[in-house]
Protein backbone atom coordinates (compact mmCIF):
# COMPACT_ATOMS: atom_id res chain seq x y z
CA UNK A 1 0.00 0.00 0.00
CA UNK A 2 1.37 3.62 -0.53
CA UNK A 3 0.11 7.30 -1.61
CA UNK A 4 0.69 8.51 -4.71
CA UNK A 5 0.65 11.53 -6.50
CA UNK A 6 -0.56 12.26 -10.10
CA UNK A 7 3.36 11.97 -10.81
CA UNK A 8 3.36 8.37 -9.27
CA UNK A 9 6.12 9.42 -6.37
CA UNK A 10 5.38 7.70 -3.63
CA UNK A 11 4.45 10.19 -0.36
CA UNK A 12 4.05 7.41 2.11
CA UNK A 13 3.64 3.59 2.18
CA UNK A 14 2.39 1.02 4.06
CA UNK A 15 5.48 -1.22 5.91
CA UNK A 16 3.14 -4.36 5.26
CA UNK A 17 0.36 -5.44 2.90
CA UNK A 18 -3.47 -6.55 2.99
CA UNK A 19 -3.28 -10.17 4.80
CA UNK A 20 -5.51 -11.96 2.13
CA UNK A 21 -7.82 -14.53 3.69
CA UNK A 22 -11.00 -16.75 2.41
CA UNK A 23 -13.00 -14.73 4.00
CA UNK A 24 -12.28 -11.77 1.64
CA UNK A 25 -13.94 -14.05 -0.38
CA UNK A 26 -17.02 -14.06 1.02
CA UNK A 27 -17.12 -10.47 1.48
CA UNK A 28 -20.77 -8.81 0.41
CA UNK A 29 -19.54 -6.70 -1.93
CA UNK A 30 -22.93 -4.43 -1.49
CA UNK A 31 -21.87 -3.39 1.73
CA UNK A 32 -17.78 -3.50 0.83
CA UNK A 33 -17.86 -2.14 -2.84
CA UNK A 34 -14.83 -0.49 -2.03
CA UNK A 35 -12.67 -3.56 -0.17
CA UNK A 36 -14.82 -5.69 -3.02
CA UNK A 37 -12.22 -4.31 -5.52
CA UNK A 38 -9.54 -5.35 -3.84
CA UNK A 39 -7.87 -8.82 -5.44
CA UNK A 40 -4.45 -10.01 -4.21
CA UNK A 41 -2.97 -9.66 -7.39
CA UNK A 42 -4.17 -6.38 -9.35
CA UNK A 43 -3.59 -3.09 -8.12
CA UNK A 44 -6.59 -0.35 -6.50
CA UNK A 45 -6.63 2.81 -6.54
CA UNK A 46 -8.84 5.29 -4.56
CA UNK A 47 -8.98 8.71 -4.80
CA UNK A 48 -10.17 11.39 -1.92
CA UNK A 49 -13.33 11.16 -2.87
CA UNK A 50 -13.80 7.48 -2.51
CA UNK A 51 -11.46 7.26 0.80
CA UNK A 52 -14.28 8.03 3.36
CA UNK A 53 -16.02 5.50 1.96
CA UNK A 54 -13.27 2.91 2.38
CA UNK A 55 -12.66 4.53 5.67
CA UNK A 56 -16.13 3.29 6.78
CA UNK A 57 -15.86 -0.17 5.77
CA UNK A 58 -12.94 -0.41 7.72
CA UNK A 59 -15.22 0.55 10.59
CA UNK A 60 -17.65 -2.57 10.02
CA UNK A 61 -14.68 -5.07 8.29
CA UNK A 62 -15.43 -8.48 9.93
CA UNK A 63 -12.50 -9.56 12.14
CA UNK A 64 -11.02 -12.41 10.18
CA UNK A 65 -10.12 -9.89 7.65
CA UNK A 66 -8.44 -7.28 9.67
CA UNK A 67 -4.75 -7.24 10.86
CA UNK A 68 -2.14 -4.77 10.96
CA UNK A 69 -2.97 -3.57 7.28
CA UNK A 70 -5.77 -1.88 8.18
CA UNK A 71 -4.30 0.60 10.53
CA UNK A 72 -1.39 0.99 7.85
CA UNK A 73 -4.33 1.85 5.84
CA UNK A 74 -6.34 4.14 7.67
CA UNK A 75 -3.22 5.89 8.00
CA UNK A 76 -2.30 6.35 4.35
CA UNK A 77 -6.12 7.15 3.96
CA UNK A 78 -5.53 10.35 6.17
CA UNK A 79 -2.29 11.10 4.18
CA UNK A 80 -4.71 11.19 1.04
CA UNK A 81 -7.35 13.40 3.20
CA UNK A 82 -4.69 16.10 3.84
CA UNK A 83 -3.43 16.51 0.33
CA UNK A 84 -4.52 17.45 -2.94
CA UNK A 85 -3.59 15.02 -6.35
CA UNK A 86 -2.93 12.09 -4.02
CA UNK A 87 -4.30 8.59 -4.24
CA UNK A 88 -4.22 4.96 -2.12
CA UNK A 89 -2.72 2.65 -3.93
CA UNK A 90 -2.98 -1.47 -3.24
CA UNK A 91 -0.34 -2.48 -5.20
CA UNK A 92 -1.17 -6.47 -6.27
CA UNK A 93 1.89 -8.85 -6.68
Amino acid sequence: MAVLGDSRKAVARAAGGVEWTPAFAELDPAEFPMLWALTPYGDAVFNQRQVPLLLAEFDRLPAVCGGDWVDQARELCRVVERGTHLYLWFLGD
